[in-house]
């Protein structure tokens, strides 16, 4: 596949790769991920130039830590979620990316790198997805380092019997678990949120009650964007952005169910950060659905204009889901969100 790109977001992206995958303390730096959303939404190279030096200002972005001590394909693995490592884990995958090609690489790492998906609070997936949608190998490499680097295990897989088929259950489970309601973390950062909740003891079991059909990633889709729609919250809203970058980098996988699994299970431990939400049913869902909302070329065009990284993420992601499911309330958040409904 060939490299899809334009000449001004070349520009920017390599300048943008000149900082570290996060800044601080924690928060993931959305700004090459975003400048791609901008870019395919139709955004200008004055603009994506402009976006980024106010987002680099905004959040005093920093470069990445000194190279702590090369890594290879045999001691790789032996400093998953080491943050110091960042730098050597960016040489590391970037070499291997342009020596086995961007599809073969995330084939070869990604099966192990799948159970850290909660890395960043998903951000590193979004690299990921976004380097995978243009062919880039050296936004692959960082993508790869990032989520090693940050990589945040949940319980493994394969231990316990399904008990439904709708993956909107499984979210509604959340609620029963001990110790979900109760619970303090060191820093409110949705990252920290996930780990705590992945640790509880009746967490565990969750990532094997989901029975997987081949219908499973469409119900996954409308259940993320019935919390979307029904919370409007920010971490909601990486459940439909999350879908889509699931969406592009599954296809380099031989199996591709470990990583919607662990993905959903991430959305899960979300749920008491976003509020135990109730999900829209059917009859509300509807409703919204006919709320009068703008054509996407003025939806696209306010979130081009906003400074708000995840204007730019949901909208293009909302944009490319409704294509593929269909379903015109995408439309309607994403004009919620760039505040034209």
């Amino acid at each position: 596949m060939m490299r899809i790109t334009t000449e001004g977001l070349d520009r920017v992206l390599a300048k943008a790769r000149h900082d570290s995958v996060e800044f601080p303390v924690f928060l993931a730096n959305h700004a090459p991920m975003a400048l791609i959303a901008l870019d395919r939404l139709g955004a200008s190279s004055d603009r994506l130039a402009s976006w980024y030096d106010a987002y680099r200002d905004k959040n005093s972005l920093v470069p990445p830590p000194p190279p702590v001590a090369a890594l290879t394909e045999e001691t790789w693995r032996g400093a998953l979620g080491d943050r110091s490592r960042e730098t050597d884990y960016r040489d590391f995958f970037t070499a291997e990316v342009r020596r086995m090609g961007l599809s073969f690489a995330v084939s070869q790492y990604l099966p192990t790198l799948v159970s850290g998906v909660a890395a960043s609070a998903l951000h590193p997936l979004m690299r990921l997805a976004y380097a995978t949608l243009m062919n880039d190998a050296d936004e692959a490499g960082v993508a790869l380092g990032y989520w090693a680097t940050t990589y945040l295990p949940l319980p493994a897989p394969g231990r316990h019997a399904a008990t439904t088929d709708d993956p909107a259950a499984v979210l509604a489970m959340v609620e029963r678990i001990e110790g979900t309601r109760d619970y303090q973390v060191a820093a409110d950062l949705a990252w920290h949120h996930i780990r705590h909740v992945g640790r509880l003891a009746g967490f565990a079991p969750l990532i094997d009650r989901l029975a997987f059909t081949a219908d499973t990633p469409r119900r996954m889709a409308a259940a993320a964007l019935a919390l979307f729609a029904g919370t409007m919250d920010v971490s909601a809203l990486h459940s439909v952005t999350g879908l889509h970058w699931v969406r592009l980098v599954a296809p380099n996988l031989a199996d591709r169910e470990p990583l919607y699994r662990a993905f959903w299970q991430v959305i899960a431990a979300l749920v008491p950060y976003i509020g135990f939400p109730r999900l829209p049913g059917p009859e509300e869902l509807a409703a919204m659905r006919a709320e009068p909302a703008p054509p996407w070329e003025d939806i696209k065009l306010a979130a081009i204009a906003s400074d708000d990284e995840h204007d730019a993420s949901l909208v293009y992601s909302a944009w490319l889901e409704e294509k593929q499911w269909r379903d015109s309330l995408y439309r309607v958040v994403a004009a919620r969100r760039v505040g034209l409904v």
